[in-house]
């Protein structure tokens, strides 16, 4: 087995590629920080092994590790290649097949709102996601407040906390959204 490793915008984040599916093939992505509660997810509990592993983010083919503020890629790399190798080397199955639910509960738009919404959601899904993944990350849309036209989204994996996705948010993705929905005022992080 051979695992690719990338760099990302976050210099505190690298993308893990196994080459093998990592969530199932809806892509449903998971996020676990050190102290959460991995019981659902054997590769993250493997890899907070690891000290100074600090968050776990699971995309569609890829792992995003990011590593303690002291902690150095050329001693964490090799026991996280380690850690994806022996999970997947003896017999590991894709996150999505272990979990029942974790969705977030969302609100319930309707009318005019409902299809601002769609428009939004669909243009995160075809526009934005793919280039945030490239980077090891996600984005995902939270909510639309129709009342000041605020648009809520949560960076993770790779983007969050990294030094551009600000700039990324508030450049980016609000401009792309206030061009193709005009009821779009703004965009702002999602607290998790």
């Amino acid at each position: 087995m051979f695992i690719q490793t990338e760099d990302t915008p976050n210099p505190a984040t690298l993308k893990f590629l196994p080459g093998k599916d990592v969530v199932g093939p809806d892509g449903t992505v998971r996020e676990y920080t050190r102290g959460d509660d991995v019981a659902d997810a054997p590769m993250a509990e493997m890899l907070f092994m690891i000290p100074d592993v600090h968050r776990v983010f699971f995309g569609n083919d890829y792992i995003s590790v990011t590593r303690g503020e002291d902690a150095q890629w050329k001693h964490l790399k090799p026991a996280i290649l380690g850690a994806i190798m022996d999970f997947y080397v003896a017999g590991g199955t894709p996150l999505l097949d272990q979990l029942q639910s974790g969705a977030v509960e969302e609100r319930v738009y309707e009318g005019v709102t409902l299809e601002i919404v769609e428009q939004i959601k669909e243009l995160i899904e075809l526009r934005v996601r793919p280039a945030v993944a490239q980077d090891g990350g996600d984005i995902v849309f939270r909510h639309f407040d129709e009342e000041d036209g605020m648009v809520y989204l949560e960076m993770r994996g790779a983007c969050a906390g990294c030094p551009s996705s600000t700039m990324t948010l508030k450049h980016g993705i609000e401009n792309l959204l206030k061009h193709y929905v005009p009821e779009v005022n703004g965009v702002e992080q999602a607290v998790a």
